[in-house]
């Protein structure tokens, strides 16, 4: 059969404006590839009527031939721009599912932040490690023996009155005070010793705007040959000056305690008045000798303060039962 010069035009026409319309009209990349597979793949609809070319005459082949590639330049640009609007689309759709708002509000996670008893303690621990300190702990749970007896505290001692003790069933007792730690530590360590000793304490102590039946404590303990009262002042100035300020006047005021001997107490003149910050003194004799230290060799010195009672000064508080209540618009503040 002749296949006649005027009927490849028609049928190039016919299948270019079939297939500019099914282009048109598709609405997904998916669908938009097979329509390109139908009309321009090797075996698609313009392969099969450019079969018909060798049915012509010589003559006829290059207009037929150019005729052929004007329509597949047509069809491939209406499938490339097709297919950049469609791909445009997708992408409008996608960035409109997945857009975040930006003005909203974030889920807030509050940050986490150290309570003042804990910088306090961190704060004073950095000063007297930068002294040469070393940090030494113990148990909250004492014997009679470590909380009174080995300083210098017996049974029938009055000093004992003095602090109202939490005894437990066992005849142990909760510790009043860190000084335990320092006859722990002597124990086990031969001199010089420098240690500070930051911990829980426990007291039956009536609660209100100053006192806690429970308290932090810290006390520092020197112990080495040739140490002096002077050497104790000028430790416990140093660090007042570095806790406080250079300028912040500071006075001595004796006063007794059974482990240390001489004692005193020391106050600064902060905001205007005499604050009581600490107390201190040269280790007691029969303090060295019940952890096996010789007195006639030996001296050193202790100061011990009450953790809540520098938190107070430093930050203005002033109620001690702030520091306990877990109220989140005053922990905030810090």
């Amino acid at each position: 059969m002749t296949i006649t010069l005027t009927a490849l035009e028609n049928q190039l026409a016919a299948l270019k404006q079939e297939a500019i319309q099914a282009i048109a009209t598709t609405d997904n990349l998916p669908h938009l590839e097979e329509l390109r597979i139908a009309y321009l793949g090797k075996k698609g609809q313009l392969s099969k009527v450019l079969g018909g070319l060798g049915k012509l005459d010589a003559a006829d082949r290059p207009r037929i031939g150019a005729t052929a590639n004007e329509v597949k330049e047509a069809l491939q640009t209406e499938l490339d721009r097709k297919r950049n609007d469609l791909q445009r689309l997708q992408i409008q759709a996608q960035l409109a599912a997945e857009t975040l708002d930006v003005t909203m509000p974030a889920v807030y996670r509050p940050q986490g932040r150290r309570h003042p008893i804990n910088s306090t303690i961190d704060r004073v621990v950095d000063i007297f490690v930068g002294l040469g300190y070393t940090l030494a702990q113990g148990p909250e749970m004492e014997t009679d023996y470590y909380n009174f007896e080995a300083l210098n505290t017996p049974a029938d001692h009055p000093a004992r009155d003095m602090q109202d003790t939490f005894y437990l069933p066992d005849g142990n007792l909760l510790r009043t005070h860190t000084s335990s730690v320092q006859i722990r530590y002597m124990e086990e360590n031969e001199p010089p010793v420098r240690i500070i000793a930051p911990g829980r304490c426990y007291r039956r102590d009536t609660v209100d705007a100053t006192h806690a039946a429970v308290f932090h404590q810290i006390e520092i303990l020197a112990v080495d040959e040739g140490l002096t009262f002077t050497d104790l002042k000028g430790t416990v100035k140093e660090f007042i000056a570095q806790m406080f300020g250079d300028d912040l006047p500071i006075r001595f005021r004796a006063s007794y305690f059974p482990f240390t001997e001489p004692s005193a107490e020391v106050d600064v003149q902060w905001r205007g008045r005499w604050l009581e910050v600490l107390g201190c003194g040269m280790v007691d004799p029969n303090v060295l000798k019940a952890v096996g230290y010789d007195p006639e060799v030996y001296t050193g010195f202790a100061a011990g303060f009450g953790v809540e009672r520098f938190a107070m000064v430093l930050h203005q508080i002033d109620d001690i039962r702030r520091l306990y209540s877990s109220d989140l618009r005053f922990l905030r503040q810090f």
